[in-house]
């Protein structure tokens, strides 16, 4: 019965958001506020409804009712609590409805808020957040119901792939979601923008923060993504240039992109036309990675083996939600276009410059991703693209990307240089210098993309010390205290996130350079040499888990001296109900680097395969990626405190500070 009231939930939720989409336009049109206000009335519903009938679908995992479809395919009685609530989502219509569902809450948050945002122009974004969760309900409801019953109903369900079986994977797609859908809010203004031909900078103003909150989501969703697959795929690196992680790096590198081009359309008025097609790729971007989950163009252990029909479904919402628009652009975008009243050397000649960067990346990924499948469709030939590819073509870009980081905030708006300039320049210089000589007389060997990636970091941060410092540094009105308060928020938050840059390249490069691997096939007393540290292997053991049974492998980690230091257990897993088997990692991360260690296939008479790495600075790789995301933040939820706080500024110290002032 719970599952019949939430597939009504669901119709329901389909006809408001129907009604949400095409009556506030016409309310719009003809100045009708009363059909206006049908806008925010049908967000919320249509976020109740849809709550209720994903809480319906939670409620079938948690009891374990084999009655759904969905249940029986992807949970199992004997599953732990977490993973029979992640399983939810852990399959394909789980997953879309919780899609609509994160859909529908941005939708009901944007209907609640937005108080000072005229009627009109809020109608006109739910109305446009309304078609698209009108879309991706009837996606649901048409070829992905999740409430299907079965005709005869088993003693036990199928239970969900071990993979998935995890914690990290429990959070990851929820947060990627939040930062993929979170984009909706920026087309959802786009459009609306091109609608009425009008974009200014309370447009900006009340746009950026939808994005910021997006970009941060998208930032730790990646992050839990790579983390996720560093400890549970025993592959032992971060990074692999999947296509489904090419699908998610996209749109994370078009809204970069788009953040900083709305900085400037909301501080110079600048921008306006290239905002909005940002804003509209941005979201399409999103758009083209649940294509290819869902699509069954490729195999991947992140994607869905789906019905190819679901993809064409998918194909159809992609080409309207990106046609339409497009046709909207090509007509009110030459209209939003404004004379430019700034040099390049100005900062908005760097914004513009970091934008182009952004886009040329996002471009190179894109080529990567689909040049394979376009070329199987076309010709039957099978091609990989894979790191060599990326590294010659995407890092040089993003190398010179993070050069521009050290400049761009320290330029002055419209034209000429800011008294900051010339010191940070001379120190970022000075810092790339340094940290290259030190790479390169620290070891032999060392690649030119190595010591120019060990420069770009002290570029990078040397610059950012010095940016900080000079508009901290006490002069003979103010001590460093008094000059801090004085310091927007959204510049706070800049420094935070571009230092979070530094420590992500810290970790990237520190793998990179100095990991150690070593694969061995060894028996029980055999001592390994990896790095700096002997593995004993002591032998293997039976482990009981709620729903596995596992081979574990003991291993002694001892120091140069002899010391024990630690004692890692890979784990070799037989789940009971899906019959299949995983390899689980050990790993003892430290700031200095992790020891990690996989369980191969053996026995005691012939020996064990073992993997074992040593990975120095690893974790530095998250760390920055969380340090970027609590960057933007602070940028976020400090700027109307940072308003206030200039306003209540003398004429001359308020002037002063828009000087400074660019979050970018």
């Amino acid at each position: 019965m719970i599952a019949e009231l939430g597939h009504f939930a669901l119709i329901t939720a389909f006809i408001l958001s129907l009604a949400q989409g095409v009556l506030p336009l016409f309310g719009a049109a003809r100045g009708n506020s009363a059909t206006m206000l049908i806008a925010p009335a049908a967000a919320i519903s249509v976020a109740l409804a849809v709550a209720f009938s994903f809480g319906a679908l939670v409620w079938g995992f948690i009891t374990s009712d084999f009655s759904l479809a969905l249940v029986a395919n992807h949970s199992h009685s004997t599953k732990p609590m977490i993973y029979k609530i992640s399983g939810t989502w852990g399959n394909h219509e789980g997953s879309l409805l919780l899609w609509i569902l994160i859909l529908a809450i941005y939708g009901g948050v944007m209907a609640l808020g937005g108080s000072a945002m005229p009627i009109a122009l809020k109608a006109r974004i739910l109305a446009v957040q309304g078609m698209v969760t009108t879309g991706f309900l009837a996606f649901s409801l048409f070829t992905s119901n999740p409430f299907l019953r079965l005709a005869n109903i088993p003693l036990d369900g199928k239970g969900l792939n071990p993979i998935l079986q995890d914690p990290g994977l429990a959070i990851h797609p929820p947060m990627l979601y939040l930062g993929y859908v979170g984009l909706s809010m920026a087309f959802a203004f786009a459009v609306a923008a091109l609608i009425t031909g009008e974009v200014d900078r309370l447009w900006a103003k009340w746009m950026r923060p939808w994005i910021m909150a997006a970009w941060c989501a998208l930032t730790c969703g990646i992050a839990l993504g790579s983390w996720w697959a560093y400890y549970e795929l025993g592959w032992g690196g971060w990074w692999f240039w999947d296509p489904v992680e090419n699908a998610s790096l996209m749109p994370w590198l078009a809204a970069t992109a788009l953040l900083h081009s709305a900085i400037v359309v909301e501080k110079r008025g600048q921008l306006k036309s290239w905002t909005v097609l940002l804003a509209i790729m941005a979201f399409s971007l999103s758009l083209v990675g649940t294509f290819i989950v869902r699509s069954g163009l490729l195999t991947s252990v992140h994607s869905f083996a789906s019905d190819p029909a679901r993809g064409v479904f998918v194909l159809a919402i992609l080409l309207f939600a990106v046609g339409i628009p497009l046709a909207l652009y090509a007509w009110r975008g030459p209209q939003l276009v404004t004379a430019a009243d700034f040099t390049l050397t100005s900062r908005e000649g760097g914004l513009i410059a970091n934008n182009m960067l952004l886009i040329v990346a996002t471009a190179i990924v894109l080529l990567g991703t689909f040049y394979p499948l376009g070329l199987e469709m076309v010709t039957g030939a099978r091609i990989t693209v894979g790191p060599p590819y990326f590294d010659a073509t995407f890092n040089p870009v993003m190398a010179l990307l993070m050069v521009f980081m050290a400049i761009g905030p320290v330029m002055a708006w419209r034209r000429g240089q800011t008294a900051r300039l010339r010191p940070v320049l001379i120190c970022a210089a000075a810092g790339a210098g340094i940290i290259a000589l030190a790479g390169s007389s620290l070891a032999f060997g060392f690649s030119i993309g190595s010591l120019a990636a060990l420069g770009l970091i002290g570029w990078l941060s040397a610059g950012i010390g010095a940016d900080i410092w000079q508009q901290l540094k006490p002069n003979d009105t103010a001590s460093i205290g008094a000059r801090a308060k004085r310091i927007p928020n959204d510049v706070i938050g800049m420094w935070v996130a571009h230092f979070g840059v530094v420590i992500f390249m810290l970790g990237a490069v520190g793998d990179n350079l100095f990991n150690s691997e070593q694969v061995v096939r060894a028996k029980p007393g055999d001592v390994i040499q990896i790095a700096d540290r002997k593995v004993t292997f002591t032998g293997v053991k039976q482990v009981e888990g709620p729903n596995y049974q596992a081979l574990a492998a003991q291993l002694e980690y001892h120091d140069e001296d002899g010391r024990l230091f630690a004692l890692l257990t890979p784990e070799k897993r037989v789940y009971n109900a899906e019959r299949q088997t995983t390899t689980e990692a050990a790993i003892r991360p430290t700031l200095r680097g992790d020891d990690y260690a996989v369980l191969g296939d053996g026995d005691n008479k012939i020996g064990y395969t073992l993997r074992l790495y040593y990975k120095p600075l690893v974790s530095w790789i998250w760390g920055g990626a969380v340090i970027m995301a609590l960057g933007g933040l602070i940028a976020a939820f400090g700027r109307q405190r940072a308003a206030t706080k200039q306003s209540s500024l003398p004429q001359n110290a308020a002037s002063a500070l828009s000087t400074s002032d660019g979050g970018a």
